[in-house]
């Protein structure tokens, strides 16, 4: 089996690997989702004891559906929120714990199941229809849960199970509006993906309330199935209407509290954290440039102030904040940009806990620290962005700034944490997958067992970095490859705000290892715009996007030329997805004097036609620059004529036909803009594929692109 097809049928070697990793509060559990070997798609909740370290099976999606059932079946709104999760994974998806992690509940088909981590017994709970991001009270005796109607109309309504199994509807309209889910801009863009929070004794429940009926309806279908019904979704787009989004404290007893902000000015509800003291809530202002920190008041729901958050650029929340610490200070992260300073930092009441040498990427949680007050455990990058490490962060009052790694070998680091127990993922170039360490103090118990598939290549990129930016890059030779032999060049490109690409672990090379063994030089870049080096160096797109992003990824294939003269510059092709596909247009259009064809999937071909937060946050609100828009349209580009004696570079149009966050018009414009202009092109359209389209995983689309880069590189 070679490997587009291995990687096809593994789900690129995730199959049978440890994932969604949690520990209970008291350290004696550890939970995890895995499925039963590599190429089984369905994941089964498991357990493992840090005391004995064996492992144990607590619910298999076979066993609980029964028959005949399929463990891929999903409710539409359970769908929904794994595509914003982009979670391609079938049988249980995700799981929530109570706060001691002793009960468990997941969906599973719609349906609602509840497992007891301590006696190991899961039980079906009758449910009112399809069942959307169940959780239970932190005392483990009630469950909460959103519904779509059982007719099929989304209304998100928000339900309760009482002890005694009594079913409530604690809140509920028609439709348009939602109770208990984020609206699509809070989970795409802001990546909150919840919509309600219990209190910590479990009386009340937290809920936002979003109300999309001012929003432009979008119709998505599937032309391959003429017979089914078009789907109708509320898209916010660039300068339109978001939806209103509102926060209610419901009491269990019927009682009803609004929290108030001035939504008007500060309308994005970004994060909500109600672990325990007051609740805490992150609002900003459409334009992203400054955002407030509230404690709400849970008995009236008058807010109160704790932190601003300002940037002339956007303001970038670190995960795992806004939190109180155990003293009662409010743990909130940010930028130092000032006497000298470029650093992602945490501060408690306005007093700085890190280093401005850490790049502070996520606050996973607490660990103890003696009888002092406990430490936090953080995941950061310190000088060399593709490694993230796990750090040690002193919180007490007057102890100064005191951050000490914890992770040793160089890769990508992970952790959760609860009680004495440490649970630590390491990936790295060294090894496959993502290695789960189970740690009590300084000493490790057990590893999690990965069931995954060997993936068939070790790759080692070449990483570097160039230019007098210094652009995290990378470069992949053929397995077999004779220095001095000249080879085409396969720019492999994402270069968008929020995600890298030049890390240090495997499984980011592997499919580019094939690109490489299929003939070419595959060449990686980390341009401006993306995280990991400092705030300054992923905020320098700000409006100007296109000629950032573009420069630098051409400044660094010219520069790694300079270092690799077998890198043949005269055959570029240049190939990615979403962000990556617009890229990879941009390029082609751009310069087709260096990029001689280009693979663009799932592109956004014209940001007006993206959502609001995305594109408002990078090129601001369309009235106030419409030129900026065009100056990034690919629309733009598409329809101007070749120049006489611009060389025809062709392009090869992938795109899912239900993509629901870049939609398939995106590019069907594209290809109507081209055929106007009589640019060379391909339209390559998925039936029944959403964004998450793999990519470029499938193993006859991998193929196609193959053939299609070989005609057109020579």
């Amino acid at each position: 089996m070679d490997f587009p097809e291995l990687a096809a049928r593994t789900r690129r070697f995730c199959h049978g690997a440890p994932r969604a990793v949690s520990v209970a509060d008291d350290g004696a559990r550890v939970i995890f989702l895995r499925s039963a070997g590599p190429e089984d798609p369905a994941d089964a909740l498991w357990l493992l004891d840090p005391a004995s370290g064996e492992e144990r099976l607590v619910a298999d999606p076979a066993g609980l559906l029964g028959a005949g059932a399929d463990p891929a079946a999903l409710a539409p709104g359970e769908r929904a929120l794994r595509e914003r999760l982009r979670l391609s994974a079938a049988g249980i998806g995700s799981y929530a714990l109570d706060g001691a992690g002793r009960v468990a509940v997941f969906a599973l088909a719609g349906r609602l199941f509840r497992a007891d981590l301590v006696h190991g017994d899961v039980v079906e709970v009758n449910t009112a229809g399809p069942v959307i991001d169940p959780r239970p009270d932190p005392t483990g005796e009630q469950l909460a849960y959103v519904t779509d109607a059982a007719d099929g109309v989304r209304r998100g309504e928000l339900r309760v199970v009482s002890a005694d199994g009594t079913d409530s509807l604690l809140a509920g309209e028609d439709a348009g509006v939602t109770w208990g889910l984020a609206e699509h801009v809070a989970a795409e863009e802001f990546h909150r993906f919840r919509g309600y929070w219990w209190a910590p004794d479990g009386r009340a429940v937290l809920a936002a309330r979003v109300d999309e009926s001012r929003l432009p309806r979008w119709h998505l279908h599937d032309p391959a199935d003429p017979a089914s019904p078009p789907t109708t979704v509320a898209y916010p787009q660039a300068g339109g209407p978001n939806a209103e989004v509102s926060l209610h404290l419901l009491d269990l007893d019927g009682g009803w509290v609004d929290v108030h902000w001035d939504r008007e000015t500060y309308p994005y509800l970004t994060s909500v954290d109600w672990a325990d003291g007051n609740p805490l809530i992150t609002v900003l202002r459409r334009s992203q440039q400054h955002g407030l920190v509230l404690a709400v008041d849970p008995r009236t729901g008058e807010t109160q102030v704790h932190a601003e958050l300002a940037d002339p650029r956007w303001v970038e929340p670190i995960p795992g904040t806004p939190a109180h610490l155990p003293d009662g200070r409010v743990l909130v992260g940010g930028e130092l940009a000032h006497d000298g300073y470029d650093a992602r930092c945490l501060f408690a009441d306005g007093t700085l806990l890190t280093p401005p040498s850490l790049y502070v990427r996520r606050v996973v949680g607490r660990l103890p620290a003696g009888n002092g007050p406990a430490d936090l455990l953080v995941e950061a990058s310190e000088g060399e962005p593709s490694q993230r490490h796990l750090y040690r962060v002193r919180t007490l009052i007057g102890g100064g700034v005191d951050a000490r790694r914890m992770s040793g070998t160089p890769g990508w680091h992970t952790a959760a944490v609860g009680g004495d127990t440490l649970v630590v993922g390491t990936a790295s170039l060294e090894q496959p997958g993502t290695t789960w360490s189970v740690w009590r103090g300084d000493r490790e118990v057990a590893q999690l067992r990965s069931l995954a598939a060997t993936p068939p290549y070790a790759p080692r990129p070449t990483m570097v970095r160039v230019t007098d930016r210094r652009l995290p890059s990378a470069v992949l030779y053929p397995t077999d490859h004779v220095k001095g032999t000249r080879l085409p060049v396969l720019l492999d490109v994402y270069g968008g705000p929020g995600h890298q690409e030049v890390v240090a672990a495997r499984s980011a090379w592997l499919e580019r290892q094939w690109w490489a063994d299929s003939g070419f030089a595959v060449v990686t870049v980390d341009n401006r715009g993306t995280p990991g080096v400092a705030p300054s160096f992923e905020k320098a797109v700000h409006r100007r996007v296109a000629d950032v992003v573009l420069t630098d990824q051409i400044d660094a294939l010219t520069a790694l030329a300079g270092k690799h003269p077998d890198l043949d510059l005269g055959r570029v092709g240049v190939r990615g997805w979403s962000f990556g596909g617009w890229l990879a247009g941009l390029a082609v259009l751009r310069h087709p004097e260096l990029f001689r064809c280009g693979i663009v999937g799932a592109p956004v071909t014209d940001w007006a036609l993206y959502d609001t937060a995305y594109s408002e946050r990078y090129l601001g609100m369309p009235e106030d620059g419409m030129d900026v828009y065009a100056h990034h349209s690919l629309l733009e580009l598409a329809a101007e004529r070749p120049v006489s004696g611009e060389p025809a570079r062709p392009l090869l149009l992938v795109h899912g036909l239900v993509d629901d966050n870049v939609v398939a018009a995106h590019t069907l414009r594209l290809s109507a803009a081209l055929l106007g202009a009589g640019r060379p092109h391909s339209v390559l359209p998925l039936t029944g594929a959403t964004h998450l389209a793999a990519g470029g995983l499938s193993e006859r689309l991998l193929r196609l692109e193959l053939d299609f880069l070989r005609t057109h590189l020579g």
